[in-house]
């Protein structure tokens, strides 16, 4: 692991991270609901529970985080299955957290809020910067990696907690935070606020709004969902992710020095 971690082994290299697009957001945003749908397919549609399911999503995303801190340069598939499994195993490490452990979604959202703003600090103390185009180097990705891990999951225990325990319903939870990414957009080409702060806040953003999306796709009509096979929405939201990675070029954030 220690090797892994070294930033000698690259001293200028381009980010492996895709550059921000409105493409980038629509593929985020698809994963983050895939996340969800994925998710409760494993841990309730297939009856595993909430353990068992982050167990194997875990085992999954750390293979994946592996392989992608290995890499030399920046692969769209490679960083998309990552994404995938962040959102995967928050979906059940959340609900595992919120429903198991009984910390509740209130309780979840706030401690999975302060561990991510700790990861954020830190590796800003640690590296100087968090922006994405600076994701280049061994530390760095797993800075950046850690951060998503805590984002998702703070995401689906957020979703879940203005959806329900606020009372707000699925389709109401979805515009609150379409909003909120609306509003984001708006600062980031009318203020002159951070985009590297922008960007964190609108990915931050994402993950409910996917869980969200996710939960009325499949829950129940007296819920206020569609009540859709989590298995045929899941196919789904794979589909368009593989459609859109294969039809547009993504490339680096830019490169990194």
């Amino acid at each position: 692991m220690a090797s892994l971690l070294n930033d000698n082994t690259q001293t200028s290299a381009y980010s492996k991270v895709p550059a921000v697009t409105l493409m980038f957001w629509l593929v985020k945003i698809a994963a983050t609901t895939l996340g969800e749908t994925g998710g409760d397919a494993l841990s309730m549609s297939l009856g595993l529970g909430y353990l068992a399911s982050t167990a194997i999503f875990a085992v999954i995303f750390a293979v994946a985080v592996a392989a992608q801190i290995r890499a030399k340069q920046f692969h769209p598939w490679l960083y998309w299955l990552t994404i995938i499994a962040t959102t995967t195993v928050g979906t059940t490490l959340a609900d595992f957290a919120d429903r198991s452990l009984g910390i509740g979604y209130a309780g979840g959202s706030a401690l999975l809020l302060v561990l991510l703003l700790l990861s954020l600090g830190i590796w800003h103390r640690t590296l100087g910067t968090v922006a994405i185009d600076s994701v280049s180097t061994p530390r760095a990705e797993a800075f950046y990696w850690v951060t998503i891990m805590f984002s998702q999951t703070l995401g689906t225990a957020l979703g879940d907690w203005t959806a329900d325990t606020q009372g707000m319903g699925y389709l109401g939870a979805m515009v609150l935070f379409g909003g909120l990414l609306a509003l984001v957009a708006v600062a980031y080409y009318r203020t002159r606020i951070s985009h590297t702060l922008l960007f964190w806040a609108a990915f931050i953003l994402t993950r409910p709004l996917g869980a969200v999306v996710g939960d009325f796709l499949d829950k129940p009509l007296a819920n206020g969902g569609l009540a859709l096979s989590r298995f045929t929405a899941s196919a789904v939201l794979l589909a368009f992710i593989v459609i859109c990675i294969a039809v547009v070029r993504q490339q680096p954030a830019s490169k990194a020095h």
